[in-house]
C-alpha cells in the first residue's frame, strides 16, 4: 500500500495547526491513505511548539514533529521533512490554512497519470492581498522567460513529489522558491494543476518587500545550478560583457562630448568608464578561473 508523507514547515501558527490537521485526518479518511504527518516547528515564538506536542499525543493521526530552536527559514525547514519522509509520496502544504487539504488527491492523481516527478498546486483563484498576487505573477513571468519552465505559480507550497525527487533536492537559502526549476533541471517531468485556496484566517503572512532582492539573488543563483554549473565562463563574461560594455559606451560618449566641446551629462566619465571595464576583465576572469578548476577536476 502506498505510504503518503505530507511535510508542514511552520512558524508562529499556533492558531492554525489544530484546524489543518484536522483537515488532513479527514482527508485521509475519506480516501483511505496510510499517511504521515511531519511538522517543523521552524523557530515559532508563539505557542506553536506546545500546540504541536499536545496534537502529538491526542491526534490518531502519526505525527512527527521537528523542532529547530530557531527561526532557519522555509528551505531547510522543507529539507529536514524531505530527509525525515518515509512515504513513495511527499505532499508539501503551508500551515496558514490557506492550501485545502481536500486537494490532495488531485495532486497525487495529477502526479501519476502525468509520469510527473513533482506536480505544482497552482493557486486559483488567489486569494492573497493585491500586492502580493502583483509580485507573484511578475515573478512567475520573468522567471519562466529565464528558465524555460512555464508556471503560473512557481512559488506555491502545495506541492506533490515522488520519493526519489526529494532525495536529489539539496535546498538552502531561499532556493525553495525555485523548486520545480531544480527538479526541471535534474531531470524530471514538472506539472501544474490549480488548487483551491483560502483566505489567511490566523496570524501575518511572512510576506514581505524585503524578500524582493533576495528573490532576485536567489534567481541568479538558480540560473547558475541548472544553466552555467558545467560553463562558468558563459556566465560571467556575459554580466561582464555588460560592464565592459557600458563602460565603454560611457567613455566613447566622453571623448565625443569633449571633441564637440559640449558639457558632459554626468561627471567623471573616465572614472565610470574605467570602472565598468575593469569589473568586465575582473568577471572574465572569474570565469575563466571557474573553467580551469573544471577541467582540473575532470583530468
Amino acid at each position: 500500500m502506498m505510504l503518503l508523507s505530507v511535510v508542514i514547515p511552520a512558524y508562529n501558527e499556533a492558531e492554525s495547526l489544530p484546524d489543518l490537521l484536522a483537515n488532513i485526518k479527514a482527508t485521509i479518511k475519506t480516501y483511505g491513505y496510510t499517511a504521515e504527518i511531519i511538522v517543523i516547528n521552524d523557530g515559532s515564538t508563539d505557542a506553536t511548539a506546545n500546540v504541536l506536542n499536545a496534537l502529538c499525543v491526542s491526534s490518531p493521526l502519526k505525527i512527527d514533529v521537528i523542532h529547530f530552536r530557531r527561526n532557519r527559514g522555509k528551505a531547510e525547514a522543507l529539507t529536514a521533512g524531505f530527509q525525515h519522509a518515509t512515504g513513495d509520496i511527499v505532499i508539501t502544504m503551508d500551515a496558514d490554512l490557506q492550501d485545502d487539504p481536500a486537494e490532495i488527491p488531485k495532486l497525487i492523481e495529477t502526479l501519476e497519470k502525468g509520469n510527473y516527478g513533482l506536480v505544482s498546486g497552482w493557486k486559483y483563484p488567489r486569494k492573497d492581498p493585491f500586492e502580493k498576487r502583483a509580485f507573484s505573477f511578475v515573478f512567475n513571468r520573468v522567471t519562466a522567460m529565464l528558465t524555460g519552465v512555464k508556471l503560473y505559480d512557481m512559488n506555491c507550497g502545495f506541492k506533490a513529489y515522488r520519493a526519489e525527487v526529494v532525495k536529489d533536492l539539496h535546498l538552502y537559502g531561499d532556493l525553495h522558491r525555485y523548486i520545480p526549476i531544480l527538479v526541471h533541471a535534474a531531470g524530471y517531468a514538472v506539472g501544474e494543476v490549480k488548487v483551491k485556496h483560502h483566505p489567511r484566517q490566523f496570524g501575518k503572512s511572512k510576506y514581505g518587500f524585503k524578500r524582493i532582492p533576495k528573490g532576485f539573488f536567489d534567481l541568479l543563483t538558480v540560473l547558475f545550478l541548472t544553466r552555467y554549473k558545467k560553463r562558468p565562463m558563459h556566465f560571467f563574461a556575459g554580466i561582464g560583457s555588460l560592464f565592459a560594455g557600458t563602460g565603454i559606451a560611457v567613455l566613447l560618449a566622453g571623448c565625443v562630448l569633449k571633441f564637440l566641446k559640449t558639457d558632459l551629462p554626468f561627471q567623471f566619465p573616465w572614472l565610470i568608464g574605467g570602472f565598468g571595464i575593469l569589473t568586465g576583465i575582473l568577471l572574465s576572469a572569474i570565469g575563466l578561473l571557474g573553467e580551469l578548476i573544471i577541467a582540473l577536476k575532470n583530468e
